[in-house]
């Protein structure tokens, strides 16, 4: 019976520092070497035990000094798992061929063997790539990125794969990645539109209305993108497949709404008069939520602001002005330059201190779920929540005469696109920047 071992090739490295595994087999003193299939990065690799192992990408990135993105390179559990079942597999054949030359009474060597191990499927370490479960890379997408996206973002994929999950079980069709093209996009929108969920008073109304579902196949094609990049085989066709987008309602305060809010007397309500406050800030700044609960006074340094953005990484600088200024002066003293809430709250009493303000003007909200149009019709106080902070920020901006470019170096905007619903969401942005411009109309004289 001859000897075998796993030896891990550092030399043989790909892009994705991901090194080849080679099978060292000694029988008579004569020894053969072949690749396996599949690769491994390094610190996957257990030289002692012979194996693949898992190791979480947190500890990776403290161990590896590499330039090359994690989620290219580590192996997920299951690719662990079927690794190692390639390499016993592997272990068995060779065990079996040498027991049938011995029972056939062959003298073998060590060639004999590896040639009739290549002649078998036993050198396979890994399933064919049309196994790879789309679920298991979204899994390793997720938790790879806990550390450095926000909950919202990522929670967007859980409920992709949650949709997929469901379109698997109910169509009994396996979702992979090689099969994933224009038609799957094609059936599976017309699942979505056909989901369904039983309401509390026991009717059964859709699921997801149009908005949801185009979210839901836009982020599909963002992560298969992805994919690609990290080596996976994706079909093409997909990139046909064209996403109907319904146009959102912008909600933001007007110039009116803004100016009564400010000057609204909350003398005797403090818990408001914060509400009004850190609300008031985000709509003189643009900031959003999670950076208002960063904020520090380090980050006030001459009239700006100036912090890193949590939801894209990126350095922003804000001028102050006359009412953000106003707010932050009133808070000097505190250990925060606002007061502190949790957004769930904030966001329950910014209703409240809306509706007590009388900002209460009648918006009909249109949704379709399929072809069916559904409207319903709010009091806008209802509809306000602290990103509206945002939004009147960039609407009344953009009134007030601030050019788009400008407005968006304050605010971080970079896809002019998604910026474009602001500039023609208010009637009096076009007359604004006329008369700015041009002038205002003067009185005419009837001859």
């Amino acid at each position: 019976m001859g000897t075998l071992r796993f030896n891990l090739r550092p030399d043989k490295i790909d892009k994705n520092e991901k090194c080849s595994i080679e099978l060292i087999y000694q029988v008579s003193g004569q020894r053969r070497k072949i690749f396996v299939d599949g690769k491994l990065n390094r610190i996957n690799w257990d030289s002692v035990n012979q194996k693949a192992a898992f190791i979480a990408p947190a500890k990776a990135k403290k161990v590896l000094d590499t330039s090359v993105d994690i989620d290219r390179t580590l192996a997920t559990d299951r690719e662990i798992k079927e690794f190692n079942e390639g390499i016993n597999k592997i272990k068995s054949n060779v065990t079996d061929i040498e027991k049938r030359f011995e029972l056939d009474s062959i003298p073998y060597n060590a060639e004999m063997v590896i040639d009739k191990l290549k002649s078998t499927k036993g050198t396979k370490t890994k399933k064919e790539e049309d196994k790879y479960l789309l679920f298991d890379f979204m899994d390793k997408y997720i938790q790879d990125h806990e550390t450095t996206r926000e909950k919202g973002s990522l929670g967007v994929y859980r409920s992709v794969k949650n949709h997929l999950q469901a379109y698997q079980n109910e169509t009994k069709h396996k979702v992979r990645f090689e099969t994933i093209d224009y038609a799957f996009f094609q059936k599976f929108q017309s699942f979505l539109i056909g989901r369904t969920k039983v309401t509390n008073s026991g009717e059964i109304v859709p699921m997801l209305n149009n908005t949801t579902i185009a979210k839901v196949l836009s982020t599909l094609k963002t992560f298969l993108g992805y994919a690609r990049r990290h080596g996976i085989k994706v079909s093409d066709s997909y990139r046909d497949f064209s996403i109907k987008r319904e146009k959102l309602e912008v909600i933001a305060l007007t110039e009116d709404e803004f100016t009564k809010l400010i000057n609204f007397d909350l003398s005797r309500n403090k818990r408001l008069e914060k509400i009004r406050d850190i609300f008031c800030f985000s709509c003189a700044t643009g900031l959003r939520v999670s950076d208002l609960e960063q904020l520090r006074h380090e980050h006030i340094k001459n009239d700006e602001i100036t912090l890193t953005v949590k939801k894209t990484k990126t350095e922003l600088t804000i001028p102050l002005n006359t009412i953000s200024s106003a707010i932050l002066d009133k808070y000097a003293e505190q250990m925060r330059p606002l007061p502190s809430i949790s957004s769930q709250k904030l966001n329950e009493y910014i209703k409240e201190l809306c509706e007590l303000a009388g900002i209460s003007e009648s918006i009909e909200i249109v949704r379709f779920r399929g072809t069916k149009r559904e409207t319903t019709i709010y009091p806008k106080y209802k509809l306000i929540h602290i990103h509206t902070g945002r939004k009147t920020f960039v609407t009344l901006s953009l009134e007030r005469g601030m050019s788009a470019e400008q407005v968006m170096a304050i605010t971080g905007h970079t896809d002019y696109k998604s910026f474009k619903r602001y500039v023609n969401v208010s009637k009096r942005l076009t007359k604004t920047v006329m008369i700015k411009a041009w002038g205002a109309v003067p009185t005419l004289k009837i001859v």
